[in-house]
C-alpha cells in the first residue's frame, strides 16, 4: 500500500485539491525523493543495519502522517474551510471589539470594516513572498491592538479611563502584586503565566489567521478583485447614507479609530509632561516664610486621614447608603457628646477605582495630579506640599503612618515627615486582610502607642492612611475592645472566619454590600480613636482618596468623595465659615464640590497663611 510525503514536485505529482500540496506514492520504507541525500549523509551509527531500520521506520510513520488529506479528501477540506471561517470570524471579531465592556453586544460585529476591504486590496495586489510578510505583520498588529482594547475594557471598568500606552505599563506590576495580596501567591503567578501565554497565543494565532485569509484570497484573483469591489462600493454606499443595523452603522471603522485614540493618548501625555512641568514650578504659597505659614493653627495637633475608596457613592448609593449614613449620623452624635463638632463637604478625586498615590498627591500639592508622570514629576520637584508646610514652619513635629508601604518611600521627602512608620514598623503580628496589611483599628492604635500618646516639646501633625476599605473587600475585620488589641493576633480567628475574596469579587451586588461594611468599620474606628484619644487640641481632617470602581459605584458615577473637618475648639471650624460646609459628619448632596486640587490653597489661607508665589 502506497504512503505519501511532501516533496519538490516532479513531473508526475499532482496537488491534493484540499490544501494544494504536492504529494507522491512511495512504497513503505522507501527512500522519498529529496531524502535520499541526507540519508547518504548518515552518520555511522545510523549507516549500521539496526540505525538504518529505525531511520526507515520513523520515515514512513512520517509520511504516512503527513498524507492524511490524500488519504482522508473530506475531512481535509472540512478542516481546510473550517480553520478558514474561524481565521475571518477571528479577524472581523478584532477589527469591530469596541474598548468596553458594556459595548460589548452583537450589533457590533454585524458591521463592515473598512481596514477588511482595503487590507485585502493591498495583499492581492503583491507578490507571494511580501504579500506574506505583510499579512502575517498586520496579523500581529491586529493581535496588539486586541490586546489595548481589553486593557481598555479592564481601565474603564477599574479605574475609569483608558489604558495609557506611555504610563501604565507599571501598574500591571501592581495588578499582580494586588491578585498576590488578595488571593494568593499560587494564583497570582498562575494569572500572570496565563496572561502572557494568552498574549503571545493571540499574536501568534492572529497573524496565522491573516496568512491564511490572504492564501484564500489568491485562490482565485478573478472572485477575489469582485469581492473586494462589491464590498467597497457597500461601505461607501452605506457610509453615505449613514445606513444602520440595531442602531449601529454598518460601515466601520473601529480599528483605525482606536489606532488614532491610542496615537492621540501618546501625543497628549508627551505635550502634557512639558506644560505640567512648567505648572508644577509656579507655587502660590512656594517663597511664603516660615512665620507666616499656618499661623492659626499653632498649637495645634492635626491629624490628615484618607479613608480608602471612601465615595460620594458610599453615601448615596441604595444599597451601601443606609448602613454608612447610620455609621455617619451615629459617630456626629458621639463626637458632639464628646465636645467636638465637624464639617463637610466634597472634593472631585484626580483619580477614580485606584491609584490612591494620585489622590492623596493631589489633595496635599494642590495640583491636578491624574496619572503616574504627573506624579514623578511633582514627587522630584521642590513643589509645596501641604503637610510640608506643617514641616517647613518649625513649629510641628511630622509624621507619617503608612500601613500600605512595604518597600522604601521616597515620597517622604516630598511630604515633609520627620518620620514614617510602615506595615513593618507598627508592631503587628495579626493576619493580612486580603491587601490591607493590617486592620485600621489597630494602625490607629499603633499610632497612638508610638507617636500620639507620647509627650513631645512640639504639636504634632500626622498624616495617616487607612486601607481596611481596600478591595476586593473580603475578608473585613471587626472591632474589637481597643484594650484587647495588642499585638493584633486577636484577629486571627475574625480574619479565618471572614468571607473569600472570590465569592465577593464576582458578584456585584455582594461587593456593594461588603464595600459598605468595610467603610462603615473604617469610619467608626477612626470616630472610636478620636473619642478615645482626641484633646482639646485636636484638628482632625477625614477623606476619601477616589471612588470605588464602577462596577461599586455605578457606571457614570462622579468622583466627589467626602471630606471632613472635625475639631473641639470652635475657633478652628469658625475660620471655615464661609467655605459653607454640611454641619457633622455627613455632607449634604448639594454641598459645595470643589476639585482636590483645591484643597490646599483653600486650607492654607482660611488658617492664615500669606501667599508669597515661588519664582524660577
Amino acid at each position: 500500500m502506497p504512503v505519501f510525503t511532501r516533496f519538490r514536485r516532479p513531473p508526475d505529482t499532482a496537488d491534493d485539491p484540499a490544501s494544494g500540496i504536492a504529494v507522491s506514492a512511495v512504497e513503505p520504507g522507501e527512500t522519498a525523493p529529496g531524502e535520499a541525500a541526507s540519508a547518504a549523509g548518515a552518520s555511522p551509527t545510523e549507516g549500521s543495519p539496526a540505525g538504518a531500520s529505525r531511520g526507515a521506520r520513523l520515515r514512513a510513520r512520517l509520511a504516512h502522517w503527513r498524507s492524511w488529506r490524500a488519504r482522508h479528501p473530506t475531512a481535509a477540506r472540512v478542516l481546510y474551510w473550517t480553520t478558514t471561517a474561524l481565521a475571518a470570524v477571528l479577524v472581523l471579531g478584532a477589527l469591530l471589539l469596541p474598548n468596553r465592556i458594556v459595548a460589548l453586544q452583537p450589533n457590533r460585529f454585524t458591521r463592515l470594516p473598512v481596514e477588511a476591504i482595503i487590507g485585502a486590496a493591498v495583499l492581492l495586489a503583491l507578490p507571494r513572498r511580501p504579500r506574506v510578510v505583510l499579512a502575517a505583520f498586520s496579523g500581529a498588529v491586529l493581535g496588539a491592538l486586541t490586546i489595548l482594547n481589553v486593557l481598555d475594557m479592564g481601565f474603564i471598568e477599574y479605574l475609569g479611563r483608558g489604558f495609557n500606552l506611555v504610563l501604565d505599563w507599571g501598574l500591571l506590576d501592581d495588578a499582580q502584586a494586588y491578585v498576590e495580596d488578595s488571593m494568593g501567591r499560587t494564583t497570582a503567578v498562575g494569572a500572570t503565566v496565563g496572561a502572557v501565554v494568552l498574549v503571545v497565543l493571540l499574536l501568534v494565532v492572529m497573524a496565522l489567521a491573516t496568512v491564511r485569509l490572504s492564501e484564500l484570497l489568491v485562490r482565485d484573483t478573478r472572485v477575489a478583485t469582485r469581492s473586494i469591489l462589491v464590498a467597497g462600493v457597500v461601505w461607501i454606499t452605506c457610509s453615505s447614507l449613514g445606513l444602520q443595523n440595531n442602531g449601529m452603522p454598518i460601515a466601520s471603522e473601529r480599528a483605525a479609530g482606536a489606532l488614532k485614540l491610542q496615537a492621540r493618548r501618546v501625543t497628549d501625555t508627551v505635550r502634557d509632561e512639558a506644560a505640567f512641568a512648567k505648572e508644577a514650578k509656579a507655587d502660590r504659597f512656594g517663597a511664603t516664610p516660615a512665620g507666616r505659614l499656618l499661623p492659626d493653627l499653632r498649637g495645634k495637633d492635626v491629624i490628615f486621614t484618607f479613608i480608602e475608596s471612601y465615595g460620594r457613592s458610599a453615601l448615596e448609593d441604595p444599597v451601601i447608603a443606609p448602613g454608612v449614613v447610620r455609621t455617619l449620623d451615629t459617630g456626629t452624635a458621639a463626637l458632639e457628646k464628646a465636645g467636638f463638632h465637624a464639617r463637610s463637604g466634597w472634593l472631585t478625586s484626580a483619580t477614580y477605582g485606584g491609584s490612591s498615590w494620585l489622590g492623596h498627591s493631589t489633595t496635599m500639592s494642590g495640583l491636578w495630579i491624574d496619572n503616574q508622570q504627573r506624579y514623578r514629576t511633582v514627587m522630584a520637584g521642590d513643589h509645596l506640599s501641604l503637610t510640608k508646610a506643617f514641616q517647613k514652619t518649625g513649629a510641628w513635629d511630622t509624621v507619617g503612618v503608612m500601613p500600605g508601604v512595604q518597600k522604601g518611600w521616597p515620597e517622604q521627602r516630598f511630604y515633609g515627615l520627620d518620620k514614617v512608620y510602615n506595615a513593618f514598623q507598627l508592631g503587628y503580628r495579626g493576619p493580612k486582610f486580603s491587601w490591607s496589611t493590617m486592620p485600621d483599628q489597630y494602625a490607629l492604635e499603633a499610632f497612638q502607642r508610638l507617636v500620639h500618646g507620647k509627650k513631645r516639646d512640639r504639636p504634632l501633625m500626622s498624616e495617616i492612611i487607612l486601607t481596611s476599605s481596600h478591595q476586593p473587600w473580603a475578608p473585613i475585620p471587626e472591632l474589637v475592645d481597643w484594650d484587647r488589641l495588642g499585638d493584633g493576633s486577636v484577629f486571627g480567628p475574625i480574619q479565618q472566619a471572614g468571607v473569600d475574596p472570590s465569592d465577593v469579587l464576582t458578584d456585584s451586588t455582594r461587593s456593594k454590600e461588603e464595600y459598605g461594611r468595610s467603610v462603615q468599620y473604617s469610619v467608626t474606628s477612626l470616630i472610636q480613636w478620636l473619642e478615645r484619644y482626641g484633646t482639646d487640641d485636636t484638628v482632625l481632617v477625614f477623606l476619601g482618596d477616589h471612588q470605588p470602581i464602577a462596577r461599586v459605584s455605578g457606571r457614570g458615577a462622579s468622583r466627589d468623595v467626602p471630606v471632613t473637618v472635625v475639631a473641639k475648639d470652635p475657633e478652628v471650624l469658625e475660620k471655615i465659615a464661609s467655605w459653607n460646609w454640611t454641619e457633622g459628619l455627613k455632607p449634604a448632596s448639594d454641598a459645595p464640590v470643589w476639585k482636590m486640587s483645591a484643597f490646599r490653597d483653600r486650607f492654607l489661607t482660611a488658617y492664615g497663611s500669606t501667599p508669597r508665589p515661588a519664582t524660577d
